[in-house]
């Protein structure tokens, strides 16, 4: 049950930095501009340095090998999200541009801001490989797909190969570089970059907060097909695709990391994504909202269940 213990903690440092984003913003110590400055220096610099400096100092050449069956599991994962978050906008009744912000919200989770930090914490050794790997079909997958579904209909929403190229992804394939090359970065640069790094989760969090503060909360926690996503993404989901993965021959490790990634609450990557296309910015931050809430009660419920009745 320590893992357990250290996604409780987690999620309460969690909800420090979001109650402190809130009383920022209360006291205009930030204002809408500020926060989307953070905003920017988190997705494009903290994040990426994180990225990049946890998976060099923590993944070898023959670990990224033995792993590699992650990547057709991470594909797997999202053919079946793709499929369940159709069928939720189908349940839903959901049309037109916010049908298709309503299934990115339901298909990409907060690997980025949440999952990072829990499973590097509760597989320290061993946890930012698993989260590397995820993370090659994830963007894949998110500036492809993710870009066509937040931007309206009627809109240019083909792929281009130059949205791959972003921070993220750069700092994905310049970390399996130099894992594959064998290359050690300097002490001094390594201590560096490790301590931008770790500003990303925390700020993160704080952005929402700050976030929180600015919308009409009661607006939001009235639409139900929110709570579709914390009952069958967050909570059914998982559990399910615990069992599935548990028929492919893989450590336990990787088998409740991928359960718990698909256990994270909406990405808040696409309230950025549709507002820069102008798509239903707005109802995607009511989703962040809800379903990041939701989050604290039901990653430790899905985690106990997993630990308790499965293991």
């Amino acid at each position: 049950m320590d893992t357990f213990w250290t996604l409780l903690e987690q999620i309460g440092l969690f909800v420090i930095y979001i109650i402190v984003g809130v009383i920022l913003v209360k006291t205009k110590v930030l204002s809408r501009d500020t926060l989307e400055t953070l905003s920017r220096y988190v997705l494009k610099l903290a994040m990426p340095v994180m990225i990049f400096v946890n998976t060099v100092n923590g993944v070898d050449r023959q670990s990224l090998i033995e792993t590699s069956p992650l990547l057709g599991i991470t594909v797997l994962f999202y053919c079946c999200t793709f499929l369940l978050a159709k069928g939720l906008a189908m349940v839903f009744w959901l049309r037109d541009n916010k049908e298709q912000v309503y299934r990115a919200l339901s298909m990409f989770g907060n690997i980025g801001f949440m999952g990072i930090p829990i499973i590097s914490s509760i597989f320290p050794e061993r946890g930012m490989l698993y989260i590397a790997v995820f993370t090659i079909i994830d963007q894949l997958v998110l500036w492809t797909l993710g870009v066509k579904l937040t931007t309206p209909s009627g809109g240019k929403g083909t792929f281009t190969p130059k949205k791959l190229v972003n921070p993220c992804t750069v700092a994905v394939v310049l970390a399996v570089v130099f894992v594959v090359a064998g290359v050690k970065m300097p002490s001094l640069l390594n201590t560096a970059l490790d301590k931008i790094g770790g500003t990303a989760t925390p700020l993160a969090m704080i952005y929402l907060g700050g976030v929180f503060a600015c919308m009409d909360i009661r607006k939001y926690i009235r639409f139900k097909e929110f709570y579709g996503i914390v009952g069958v993404k967050m909570v059914i989901f998982p559990i399910l695709f615990y069992l599935l993965v548990g028929l492919f021959p893989i450590s336990e490790e990787i088998h409740l990391t991928i359960a718990l990634l698909a256990a994270m609450p909406a990405m808040s990557s696409i309230v950025m994504m549709a507002k820069a296309s102008h798509s239903e910015g707005d109802y995607a931050m009511g989703g962040i909202f809800v379903t990041t809430v939701c989050s604290i009660i039901t990653l430790p419920v899905v985690c106990w269940i997993l630990q308790s009745v499965f293991s």
